[in-house]
């Protein structure tokens, strides 16, 4: 596991290991210089914010078998970036997140407050 911290305070937990996520593709939202996109929002993808993420340019429903990417489908976790969570946010097609396994740099872009109106 990480010493990274959640947007509560405490340990990042892990998102999702079956489908595997994260930036490093070790179950966490991590983050680091290398992740352009800040993926750190650990969401619970639905149909909706799926359809949505296509039409903004972004499938995370095909399959990708050569990234041994294997699609989402609705319920799946998966660490989102955070500007795609609040774009969706704004959109009004956020998914529901997991607080302890979204990483603390997620509150530089959205409040404490508004991130507990979505959590799980």
């Amino acid at each position: 596991m990480t010493d990274a911290k959640n947007v509560l305070g405490g340990t990042l937990e892990s998102c999702s290991t079956d489908p595997m996520t994260g930036f490093f593709r070790n179950g966490c939202c991590e983050t680091g210089p290398q992740d352009v996109g800040t993926h750190v929002v650990c969401a619970q993808v639905t149909d909706e914010f799926l359809a949505y993420t296509k039409l903004e340019g972004n499938d995370l429903s095909t399959p990708r078998p050569m990234y041994e990417f294997p699609g989402l489908k609705s319920g799946d976790k998966w660490c989102l970036c955070i500007s795609r969570w609040k774009q969706a946010l704004d959109a009004g097609v956020a998914p529901p997140i997991v607080l302890s396994a979204t990483h603390e740099a997620a509150l530089k872009v959205v409040p404490l407050e508004v991130l507990k109106e979505h959590a799980i």
